[in-house]
């Protein structure tokens, strides 16, 4: 079936070219019931933009470009899957980017983003970034950005995130109400705006219930095996191990459940777990992980959306932006829960 055109619509509905046009892009000028009889037929004839014809007739490349730090990352996947939904929706591709961690891939990449001549930029920071002038530079230049889950306080624009205090500090909580009182916490990179409010939120479940901060049990690690395993062995040289960790993300709680598999400690009998993100795979694991619920579509989502207000406003930039914090939620399953029934 061939791709109808808004001239096809404009015929079919005894219309204007330029009425069907403005009707498809929800313009004010348009009366209501105008709109609908022309949004009606569009999807019923699954009518798509033209983007190639868009770009020319605007003057825009009808593409918007994301930096993840890695596709292979599953939270990183399905937030991509949300933003291409929206982006799809309005008629634009989506030119993805790997900056694999590295602060300066991250800035070749923005340099790519400038020949390409993306409408708008979408990012989530390495975990060696530290240094954003490379992304306040093409804001002060006029690119529309929205930083998501991985931020900086430094480029003032819109921003989206989980409320990661609040999700470390409930798995946290969680660990302390089971009995547990030698909880370690293993975090990604000190640099990362996710990392410090993941160890506030666990500190201040610690201090809530009265349980010293023990140094010795906040460790900082990549997600490679052999940088989980070498954390894993330090904290059981320890001379009263933990009996319980919780990890930042589910691909370092994986890491550990691996590890401790190998050493036979007990899951969670001798220790408890529990991941932050809940990835697909976290209720087949033997045990079933308990994690924090991090909603990686939602965000991209609600990140895209933010950023096509910016693209298309322009000219009626906010007089403020805002930090958008999305929910997350405690899911209990075995890996933390002695003795507990199947889920």
């Amino acid at each position: 079936m061939e791709h109808i055109t808004i001239k096809d619509i404009a015929k079919a509905l005894n219309l204007s070219t330029s009425t069907v046009s403005r009707a498809l892009r929800g313009s004010h000028e348009i009366n209501p019931e105008t709109k609908r009889l022309v949004m009606e037929y569009a999807e019923k004839f699954n009518y798509q933009p033209n983007p190639i014809a868009l770009s020319l007739k605007e003057n825009k490349s009808r593409s918007i470009g994301v930096i993840v730090p890695e596709i292979d990352n599953p939270f990183f996947s399905q937030a991509i899957n949300g933003i291409e939904d929206i982006a799809y929706n309005k008629g634009y591709q989506v030119v993805i980017f790997q900056s694999h961690e590295s602060y300066e891939r991250e800035v070749i990449n923005t340099q790519h983003i400038t020949s390409r001549r993306v409408d708008g930029l979408l990012i989530s920071l390495s975990g060696q970034t530290t240094n954003v002038e490379h992304l306040k530079n093409l804001h002060d230049k006029g690119l529309p950005i929205v930083l998501f889950d991985r931020i900086s306080d430094e480029i003032d624009t819109h921003k989206v995130i989980s409320d990661n205090f609040e999700g470390s500090f409930n798995g946290t909580e969680h660990l302390i109400k089971t009995g547990r009182k030698r909880i370690a916490h293993i975090a990604a990179s000190p640099y990362l705006s996710i990392t410090k409010e993941r160890v506030k939120g666990y500190l201040a479940a610690l201090e809530k219930y009265n349980i010293p901060v023990d140094e010795s049990l906040l460790k900082y690690c990549n997600y490679g095996l052999q940088d989980i395993e070498f954390v894993i062995d330090q904290l059981f040289s320890n001379e009263t191990p933990p009996d319980a960790i919780f990890t930042a993300s589910d691909r370092l709680a994986l890491g550990c459940l691996s590890t401790l598999q190998k050493r036979s400690i007990k899951i969670p009998e001798d220790i408890a777990l529990i991941g932050f993100t809940n990835l697909k795979v976290a209720s087949l694991l033997a045990p079933s992980l308990s994690t924090i619920v991090q909603p990686a579509l939602d965000m991209g989502k609600r990140s895209a959306a933010l950023l096509f207000d910016l693209i298309e406003n322009t000219s009626k930039l906010p007089k403020s932006y805002q930090t958008f914090k999305l929910y997350t939620e405690l899911i209990v399953r075995n890996s933390s829960v002695v003795k507990r029934g199947e889920d």
